[in-house]
């Protein structure tokens, strides 16, 4: 993440030990034996981690409601304040009212499909076939509207 908002070095140094605090975690993952056959685990931690670092807003190691929103709004998805609550409900194992790091990969490694990791899944898929076309939509008169 090259746009640096706030503190120069400070905010690069805090993003580092962020960074370190996840790859942490991650280790954790690697050698719990209930994770043991998850196909590609490795590669799969390493995007969990670049995917929640980037959308740590509060970089206190957790997803808050107002960094779901800005993720949501981001992916294309925007929510009502009732439905991001209800979100961070489905994934929030000690009632803090956020996403944090081990919570988002149990999730994301879970067999539970959980409407934020859906929505993931789905921004990675469209990210990885860029089959977007070129130019301005094309015009639509209100007939062919849904």
């Amino acid at each position: 993440m090259t746009n640096v908002t706030q503190g120069g070095k400070a905010f690069g140094l805090l993003k580092a030990q962020q960074r370190e605090r996840l790859e942490e975690i991650n280790k954790e993952y690697m050698e719990d034996q209930k994770y043991r056959d998850e196909d590609d685990l490795p590669e799969k931690l390493e995007a969990f981690k670049n995917k929640y670092a980037e959308f740590d807003l509060n970089d206190q190691g957790e997803i808050d409601i107002m960094g779901l929103k800005r993720m949501m709004e981001k992916l294309g998805v925007p929510k009502t304040h009732l439905e991001l609550k209800k979100m961070i409900a489905e994934v929030d194992s000690d009632n803090s009212g956020t996403i944090n790091y081990r919570n988002f990969v149990k999730m994301m490694l879970g067999k539970r499909s959980a409407v934020f990791k859906l929505v993931l899944m789905f921004e990675d898929k469209a990210n990885g076939s860029s089959c977007k076309p070129d130019g301005p939509p094309p015009k639509r008169d209100i007939a062919s509207l849904p």
